[in-house]
């Protein structure tokens, strides 16, 4: 099997037990050539996305950020930018003044916090990304002086809240907006005609001479689904989603058994081609 690129996921796949690249994996990709491709893709804005590919050494890289709703080349051109229409964010933001449910807006290298409570602070925790504090309506109001949206809305919640908003808005706008629940207490929100797979396709378009079936990617969730079907080897951690192991052509370890270290150990023994 011979592959040009790597594309992975982040979260739930890259990193170990402890949200954090492991030695190991390092170790492996240190021993790819300089100028083999490692393209993260995952629901994070570019900035909890760029000190992982510093911390591998592949610095710089291209990203897809927001699910493929934000694509950057290696240069920092923009490749793919769609939004979800400031109409629809301000539509979220109504629905849920009135819950518990915490809501997060992002937009290209932008994220904007409301409520300095235990779910901000996880995510600043988690990306280690410092967000701007701004409340949502003013964020909206920028946004529409500004003709543009947000690339992602993050809902965070209880379990009985965020099942809630994901059937009101499934409702109303399953054609329009991506949704998906990367956890019981997370509701992602992306635009409906963006993914993983589009935004890598336009990044291979731009800077490679190969195809999206020269890839091995990695993933676990729903929003990697896709990706994994559309390249030429999709591998899926072993605790990934029942539906994501499917569609994949391997099933590796989990996420915090080194599963991608371990598929790329063995690929290379099996002379991973540039």
């Amino acid at each position: 099997m011979n592959y040009k690129a790597i594309c992975s996921d982040i979260d739930g796949t890259l990193l170990n037990s402890e949200r954090d690249l492991s030695p190991r994996l390092k170790s492996v990709i240190k021993k790819l050539p300089p100028e083999f491709p490692l393209i993260l893709a995952s629901s994070r804005m570019p900035d909890a996305m760029r000190h992982l590919i510093l911390d591998l050494g592949k610095h710089p890289q291209s990203l897809i950020a927001y699910n493929g709703g934000y694509v950057l080349s290696s240069e920092g051109e923009v490749l793919e930018d769609v939004s979800i229409p400031v109409c629809l964010v301000e539509k979220i933001l109504r629905l849920t003044e009135k819950t518990e449910i915490h809501v997060s807006l992002y937009q290209g290298e932008n994220w904007y916090e409301e409520k300095d409570d235990y779910w901000s602070q996880r995510e600043v925790k988690n990306t280690k990304v410092q967000c701007t504090w701004m409340r949502g309506m003013d964020v909206v109001e920028l946004w529409t002086k500004g003709n543009s949206g947000a690339h992602k809305v993050m809902c965070m919640g209880s379990s009985q809240d965020i099942s809630w908003l994901f059937g009101e808005l499934h409702w109303e706008h399953a054609k329009d907006l991506h949704l998906y629940r990367s956890s019981d207490t997370y509701l992602e929100i992306a635009p409906r005609s963006i993914s993983k797979a589009t935004g890598l396709k336009k990044i291979l378009a731009h800077e490679f001479d190969f195809g999206i079936d020269s890839v091995v990617a990695f993933g676990d969730n729903y929003n990697d689904i896709d990706l994994l079907q559309s390249v030429g080897w999709g591998v899926a951690v072993s605790n990934a989603r029942p539906e994501v192991k499917a569609v994949a052509k391997e099933v590796t370890l989990h996420h915090k058994e080194d599963g991608v270290a371990a598929t790329l150990e063995r690929l290379a023994s099996l002379s991973l081609s540039v």
